[in-house]
Parts: C-alpha cells; structure tokens; sequence
C-alpha cells in the first residue's frame, strides 16, 4: 500500500494539475491576459522553473537527441488549453480535457495491437458515449470551438505522454521539452498581436500556472510516480476534473449542471472500468 508521504505526493500533485485549468479560467474570465500571452507565459516561467530544479540536482542531466514531437505536442496542448479556456467552464474543460487524454492513450494501444476484455470494451464505450453526450448541442453544451479546441489539447497530451513512456530521467526530459515549447509559444504571439493585452493579476496567474502548477507539480509527481503502479497511476488522475469542478464552483461560482454531473460519471467510469480491467494482451501476427 502507498505510505502516507506517496498519499500526500499524489494528493499535492492532482491539486496542481487542477488547478492549471482553475488559473487559467480565473486568468482569462475577466479578461486580465489574452489567451496566447498566458500560454507564453506559462512555458516560459515553466521552462525556467524546471531548468532551475534540473540545475540544482546532485546528478547532472544525461544528453541526448532531442525528440522533437514532445515539445511540439507539448506546445499544441498549451495553445489549445489556453484557448479553449475563453469559453469553458473549469470543470467542464478539465473533465474534456482527461477524458481525451486516456481515450488517445486507449486508442494508441488498440492501433499497437492491445486486445482488451469485455469489460475494458464496454468501459471505452461508456467513455466515449459520455464525452460525446457533454459536447451535443443542447441548452448546457459547451460551446462547439472551446470543447474542440479542449479535444485537441487532451490529444496533445495524450500523444506527449505516450512519447515520454521509457525516458530514462523525465524531469530533465520535461524541463528540455518546456524550453523548446517555449519559442514556439512566443511566435504563436506574433500571430495573435493585435489582441494582446494583460495586467499584473493575469500574468501572475499565467506565472503561478508555469512555475508552480506545471513546473513543481511535475517535480511533485514525479516523486510519488515510482511508488505507484501503473494502475493507480492512472486511477488516481480521475479526480482532477471532479477537483477542478469543486474548485470552478467555490472560486469562480461556476455552476456545476445535471449534463456536467452525468457525464462526469459516464466518462469517468468508463475509464475506471478500462483501468480495472485485465491487463491488454498483443494480438498475435
């Protein structure tokens, strides 16, 4: 069984990671940072948190070829993240977000050949099923483009992770892929330059998202990941929209609608029935 230190590793970092999407909304509800500038932003003070943490390492970073999709998924996550963030309630994002993430991890094993059971089969089905009843047009649907755009990040994500299943030091591998996701964000502000504008309370929430949610919440998770198994791993990712819809109804008075609730259990329990499930066995050739 986990100990309380890995307990209190994982709990900090599900805290972080939901609280991204509660930064962000809160950063861009009221209009204090244009969505291209928040996602500079935050790569950046990332990037430089994580080089900082890198740096400060007794054992210096192993070198070694640059896998270039890592940071161009990492950049595309961020840019749809921040966007999407225009018109998405916190929760509702963090609950697209998650459920695009392991439906493209899912999906990735199924083109690799994974044959799952009965029960994993059914659970992406209620997965899928549940994700496509949030976003179908009705007077609680998200918006049409934010949910898309959310879509794409949870995508990005997925793909990210999945590039990073094996890397021999994932926090050097990380603090790499920020600073060369960093650049990228910065052009896409080049593009987005007649709407940017931000003000002392937006960029410090953009800086808090960099820094401390991604940067050390990274650091924090990549504590606790080598105590848990690859199941609970997983598992325990599922709290992170329902934390963020708590949080979006506390701090930004966010409703939490019946839509919201009932997908949150379709998507979620889909996805605990693929996890719980036996392990995917490889198709014979």
């Amino acid at each position: 069984m986990p100990t309380f230190k890995t307990i209190a590793l994982t709990t900090a970092a599900m805290l972080a990671f939901a609280a991204n999407s509660l930064l962000c909304r809160a950063a861009l509800q009221h209009g204090g940072v244009d969505p291209a500038s928040f996602g500079s932003i935050r790569l950046v003070s990332g990037a430089l948190a994580l080089a900082l943490i890198v740096r400060m390492r007794t054992q210096p970073a192993p070198r070694g070829p640059v896998d270039w999709v890592a940071p161009l998924m990492l950049f595309a996550y961020v840019a749809c993240f921040s966007f999407a963030y225009l018109s998405l309630s916190a929760g509702t994002g963090a609950l697209i977000l998650f459920g695009a993430v392991q439906l493209t991890m899912f999906g990735a094993g199924l083109y690799a050949g994974e044959r799952f059971d009965k029960m994993a089969l059914a659970g992406l089905a209620l997965a899928v099923g549940g994700l496509v009843y949030l976003v179908s047009p009705g007077v609680t649907a998200p918006p049409p483009l934010g949910a898309a755009l959310m879509a794409a990040a949870g995508a990005a994500w997925g793909v990210y992770s999945l590039r990073g299943r094996g890397v021999g030091d994932p926090l050097a591998a990380t603090a790499r892929n920020f600073a060369w996701a960093a650049p990228l964000a910065l052009l896409l502000n080049l593009v987005f330059v007649s709407g940017m504008h931000a003000n002392a309370s937006g960029i410090a929430l953009a800086i808090a998202s960099g820094a401390i949610t991604s940067g050390l919440g990274y650091v924090i998770w990549y504590a606790a990941l080598p105590h848990l198994s690859a199941m609970r791993a997983a598992t325990v990712q599922l709290s992170v929209p329902l934390i963020a819809a708590l949080g979006g109804a506390l701090m930004l008075t966010e409703a939490i609608t019946p839509r919201l609730i009932a997908c949150s259990a379709a998507i979620l329990g889909g996805i605990a029935l693929v996890l719980f499930a036996r392990s995917p066995t490889r198709r014979s050739a």
